[in-house]
């Protein structure tokens, strides 16, 4: 099975429209569900460590605010409006999930980031995975961890949640552009051990 698993996973990681990746894993796991529940895991797993390490992430200099019509077939877009959020520009993306740089319009004006499973990836799965996380998160109080600042569900029943927009760089970028020594570094990497302990 894990062979299997992991055949059809990394297939289905180089799919990136949503809505072909669910065709094609509808298709390749058939009537196996545990199948289906593995490569789900797997796929999981990967957003959370390119989310982790910032590998899908796209930096300031990088990321172009798109307008609504640029982004025909996806439900969100530039200007869109999710409750008490207005999207902005995406700033990052992995398999079941894309965040973004939003404003919060009330009770209080600041951006924050929108983390929102993408359509056609709301599988009880996914969606079970994607709570966990963000129970974990509000439940963190850490200075290198973004706070949790709200949650919710779009009228469609997608769950997204709302974190302090930390803005940044790769964390070797940081390190090379500053010509940061040793010793530095390794104070930086015990504060993201911190973090990751917590």
């Amino acid at each position: 099975m894990n062979s299997e698993a992991d055949s059809v996973f990394f297939k289905a990681r180089e799919i990136l429209d949503p809505d072909q990746r669910l065709a094609f894993l509808q298709q390749a796991c058939g009537d196996v569900p545990v199948l289906l529940d593995k490569v789900l895991e797997l796929l999981a797993d990967e957003e959370g460590a390119e989310a982790y390490f910032g590998d899908s992430v796209v930096d300031d200099d990088r990321t172009v605010a798109m307008e609504p019509g640029e982004m025909a077939g996806q439900f969100e877009h530039a200007g869109l409006v999710i409750g008490r959020y207005k999207l902005f520009q995406k700033i990052g993306e992995g398999g079941f999930g894309s965040v973004w740089m939003a404003e919060q319009t009330e009770p209080v004006t600041r951006r924050v980031a929108l983390k929102i499973i993408k359509q056609g990836m709301d599988t009880h799965e996914v969606i079970a995975r994607f709570e966990a996380e963000r129970q974990a998160l509000a439940m963190m109080d850490h200075p290198n961890i973004a706070r949790v600042f709200d949650a919710g569900a779009t009228p469609q029943g997608r769950p997204y949640f709302v974190m302090e927009l930390v803005k940044g760089m790769p964390v070797t970028q940081f390190c090379s552009e500053r010509k940061l020594t040793t010793r530095q570094r390794l104070e930086l990497f015990g504060d993201i051990c911190s973090a990751v302990n917590h």
